[in-house]
């Protein structure tokens, strides 16, 4: 949190001026590849669950110090995994984080942003919803290999990935199963989504009963 007022003071952002009833959500909105591709509908689920405003962020089209303005006012940050999610550490207190997986992309296997909102005194809630549905997908096996593509791979290794509906445990970043994986397009099944949120969430994103945790001073480095 020290860290990201720094930076925030560095990038010359204040805070975002909060009027008592202007709660949001923000969506961060891909160009390129890993798209929400019901990203409209989901947005007006998220608009009539929570009864609030929902908006967009884009890395492709906004400069950081923007997003990073937005962001350190909303309630709550909804996004494909990604390292965009880093701007999580952004958050006011009280928000919640809520992490897009898509088809066959165990979220048990990469918690770095489940993490980062539970470090003491981020105060964050993360929940992370994950694709079961195999047709909501869209995979790109004809890509290069950096962007999720296969075709390089023997015939017989690219059907096994095909078929498989888990990416087994693997070293970062370049297996080629995790990468046509993570790379796909994804429909977001809005129940099952919402019924996620409703489990995972204790409570409705609140900015303003949070109060700021305890001091926590690092253990001595071995």
């Amino acid at each position: 949190r020290q860290f990201a007022s720094f930076l925030m003071e560095r990038l010359n952002i204040s805070k975002e001026q909060r009027s008592e009833d202007d709660d949001y959500i923000v969506v961060f909105s891909r160009a390129s590849n890993r798209l929400i591709l019901n990203e409209a509908e989901l947005l007006l689920s998220l608009a009539q669950e929570f009864k609030m405003r929902t908006v967009t962020v884009s890395l492709d089209e906004q400069p950081f110090d923007s997003i990073v303005r937005v962001i350190s006012g909303a309630s709550m940050l909804v996004s494909m995994h990604g390292a965009q999610l880093i701007t999580s550490l952004f958050l006011p207190r009280g928000a919640a984080v809520i992490e897009l997986f898509p088809y066959a992309v165990n979220p048990e296997q990469y918690t770095p942003y489940k993490t980062l909102a539970s470090l003491p005194g981020m105060d964050l809630q993360y929940v992370a919803w994950r694709n079961i549905i195999e047709e909501n997908s869209v995979a790109y096996p004809d890509r290069p290999w950096d962007q999720g593509g296969i075709a390089h791979l023997e015939k017989e290794e690219q059907e096994r990935i095909i078929t498989s509906n888990d990416v087994p445990r693997h070293l970062c970043c370049r297996n080629p199963e995790w990468l046509y994986r993570i790379y796909q397009d994804t429909i977001v099944d809005i129940p099952s989504f919402l019924e996620v949120l409703r489990e995972g969430l204790k409570v409705k994103p609140n900015l303003k009963k949070s109060k700021p945790a305890s001091t926590v001073h690092p253990g001595r480095v071995r």
